[in-house]
């Protein structure tokens, strides 16, 4: 079974912390319950997850705050990472201490489910090094259309992330090294035009580049062979980055427990 990293560290002033009147934002409640902790059990209820590493800050507010996840702490099910100065550094550090393959998500993902989690494992092949899980723009806004996402346009259809990832082999640090690049140079349009490769920002532009063939792009790119892998839940690409979200996440729970329904 995988290991899972969970990047939980948190924004200073974060407006969604700052909102629900939260130290912290992987403390903030969403349907009662921290979502941290909600993410947590999915990840325990995964069939393809076995330990659990959470990255938070050295002085992370969270310790005895809430009796499971100290509980979990305490065991031997859940371990603590110090978080780095980005999400993509976070991920470095955890690549030097977490043996592969690697599951990495976001606290900020309430609605993570474990059967979101199994269906994204079970679609990586083997021999692929990275993963990304997608959800096509079409059944987004068909389930939610009050959802305000960002989606990438590849020849003509929207995409959005999912918040999960998968690291399958050592080349997938090849992977996490370009994202650390993109970090460093998003303020430097010209280095991160550099970093894709004019002719295929080019092509994107144009509306000539489909999924597959920006990952394949991206692919030589890097060196490791990478792979998007649709994912039939819209709820998979709703995490919670602003107060809309937060509010929009919470009607969704409030429906899946008044309908019984687990996913």
């Amino acid at each position: 079974r995988h290991q899972a990293l969970v990047l939980a560290a948190s924004r200073p002033q974060d407006p969604v912390a700052r909102h629900a009147g939260q130290s912290h934002k992987a403390l903030v409640r969403v349907g009662g319950v921290p979502m941290l902790i909600r993410v947590l059990r999915a990840l325990q209820a995964s069939r393809s997850i076995g330990r659990i590493a959470v990255c938070l800050e050295a002085d992370a507010p969270v310790a005895g705050a809430e009796p499971e996840l100290d509980a979990l702490l305490a065991s031997d099910a859940v371990s603590l990472i110090e978080a780095a100065a980005s999400p993509s550094r976070s991920v470095l550090r955890a690549l030097g201490a977490l043996p592969l393959p690697l599951l990495v998500t976001t606290a900020d993902h309430p609605l993570l489910a474990a059967a979101m989690v199994d269906r994204f494992c079970d679609a990586v092949p083997a021999d692929v090094d990275a993963a990304v899980a997608v959800v096509r723009a079409t059944l987004l806004q068909q389930s939610y259309p009050d959802a305000i996402r960002t989606y990438y346009c590849f020849a003509g259809e929207g995409y959005s992330g999912c918040n999960l990832f998968l690291l399958q082999s050592p080349d997938a640090l090849r992977v996490v090294e370009l994202w650390t690049r993109l970090e460093r140079h998003r303020k430097q349009p010209w280095r991160l035009i550099a970093e894709v490769g004019p002719l295929a920002l080019l092509r994107f532009l144009l509306g000539r580049l489909d999924l597959d063939g920006a990952m394949r792009h991206l692919s030589a790119r890097v060196g490791a062979k990478v792979r998007a892998v649709e994912m039939p839940f819209a709820e998979a690409a709703i995490d919670v980055d602003k107060p809309a979200d937060l509010e929009l996440a919470e009607k969704i729970l409030a429906r899946r427990a008044s309908s019984g329904s687990g996913r």
